[in-house]
């Protein structure tokens, strides 16, 4: 769990923002558990840094005191490059959270071989657990998969404790074969030039006959 250092933030509004961007800070609120909400401010290096780990649950440090917060929101820049603003919710370890957590694919399934090609449906989850055991990532092994499988949310492994809060039938990945759809596909394309073709025969047939005419 990364520690942040957070500073009381009293002055609001745009210009404000631009300003603490400048010191390589940004603004965050910090609310929750029935306690008023704070606005401070924040390492702006630190928060990047935590986020790139995929921290979840962070120790924020205030006017010497600690307490745990769960990052709820993160406000980018249009080019999702740069943060702008972070909801950090107040959080005990031992009470039960939801998140969403990224499942990883890993391995090379045994249909591609055959010309299978893995398709993700779903990259992130929706689970419950204890705030002290959010997973970074869920991981699960692809290798055993044949073409035409499908893997669904109900597969994924889940740790003791860690609640799926979304449809278990859902897809989470198909190994199919695309080759098929991708080869109609230019069948129809040829077939849909075909008239174009016959057109331009029939005229070239008029000029001739208007030749043999003359």
């Amino acid at each position: 769990m990364a520690m942040l250092k957070a500073s009381t933030r009293k002055e609001l509004g745009s210009r404000e923002v631009r300003r603490l961007r400048r010191k390589g800070l940004i603004p965050a609120i910090i609310y929750g558990h029935r306690q008023e909400a704070v606005s401070v401010t924040l390492s702006e290096h630190d928060v990047e840094l935590a986020l790139q780990h995929g921290e979840r649950l962070l120790e924020v440090n205030l006017d010497g005191r600690s307490e745990n917060v769960l990052i709820k929101d993160v406000q980018w820049d249009t080019f999702g490059q740069a943060v702008l603003h972070v909801d950090l919710f107040r959080v005990d370890l031992d009470e039960r959270v939801e998140v969403t957590v990224r499942v990883v694919l890993r391995g090379t399934p045994a249909g591609v071989a055959e010309g299978g090609v893995l398709q993700q449906a779903v990259s992130d989850i929706n689970v419950e657990c204890r705030a002290a055991a959010i997973p970074d990532e869920i991981r699960i092994l692809v290798n055993d998969m044949q073409t035409g499988d499908t893997l669904y949310l109900r597969d994924v492994p889940l740790d003791d404790g860690v609640k799926l809060l979304d449809d278990p039938d859902a897809a989470l990945c198909t190994l199919s074969v695309v080759a098929e759809e991708e080869e109609a596909v230019a069948e129809e394309g040829e077939a849909e030039a075909e008239p174009e073709v016959i057109g331009r025969k029939a005229e070239e047939g008029e000029g001739e006959q208007d030749e043999s005419a003359g």
